[in-house]
């Protein structure tokens, strides 16, 4: 088991825990990031994710190239619809994810980036998608998310070049949240983590969802899409706990229900 995936309170971690391989990723090791997932989907403590990889190198390198993989059409047709890591593309989850960017994240890994909600990097952080220069394509999140994710010169520019960008370019471009010192990782991602559950979780989960169900129409007519996620915040508890707090100057006590 190479995909070490824990909970701690209302956190769930995710790692991809393969350093000697950069953290690339095998058919065996997509399953259990899927496991993972509908773990989390279906477990109404876990309010946030943080996905990160092991070591202080790489996030992800992307697919593993010493496994063999099918080629042109073949390829084409066994693709996740989910995405790289059964996350780049993943509509059905609603939790927060953060990406604990820890390192390289190339190809695949760095589709995996862009499918997570909020990116904190180390300084030493390479990313890019780098499919191009060996005749491939990013087909598994990466060019449908990058345009979508950053302004279209960055975009094309990440797309069009196959070339690999640091993490204050990648910050710079849009595609990194905040970027940080290697020793200082994982208090920033303690401190994204503590403020996002600072928020009511009904509250993220109604967002999520209206995010993920909703890209593809005008903004006009994303508001008037009747969500569930949405109709259940609005009559929740916390719906009610939030207001109750603020009146009466305390912190809010979140259920998530």
């Amino acid at each position: 088991m190479t995909i070490d995936f824990r909970t701690s309170g209302h956190v769930a971690t995710v790692t991809i825990n393969r350093p000697d391989r950069r953290n690339a990723i095998d058919n065996a090791h997509h399953d259990q990031l899927v496991e993972a997932w509908q773990a989390i989907e279906a477990d109404p403590e876990t309010w946030v994710v943080v996905l990160t990889g092991a070591g202080e190198q790489s996030f992800c390198a992307g697919a593993d190239i010493h496994e063999s993989q099918p080629d042109g059409h073949d390829y084409w047709g066994s693709r996740d619809p989910d995405g790289f890591g059964g996350i780049a593309l993943r509509t059905s989850m609603t939790k927060p994810i953060i990406a604990r960017v820890n390192g390289v994240a190339l190809g695949g890994g760095f589709e995996m980036v862009l499918g997570c909600d909020i990116a904190v990097a180390a300084e030493h952080t390479k990313i890019g998608l780098v499919e191009p220069r060996i005749g491939r394509l990013p087909v598994d999140g990466g060019i449908v998310n990058a345009i979508r994710h950053a302004p279209r010169k960055h975009a094309m520019e990440l797309l069009l070049t196959g070339g690999t960008f640091d993490a204050q370019q990648a910050f710079r471009m849009g595609f990194i949240n905040e970027v940080v010192p290697s020793d200082q990782l994982d208090a920033a991602i303690d401190k994204w983590v503590e403020i996002v559950l600072s928020c009511a979780p009904s509250s993220l989960v109604a967002i999520k969802a209206l995010v993920n169900q909703t890209q593809h129409l005008s903004a006009r007519d994303a508001n008037l899409v009747d969500i569930p996620e949405v109709r259940a915040s609005m009559t929740s508890a916390d719906a009610i706990e939030g207001p109750a707090a603020f009146r009466e100057k305390r912190p809010a006590r979140w259920s998530g229900a």
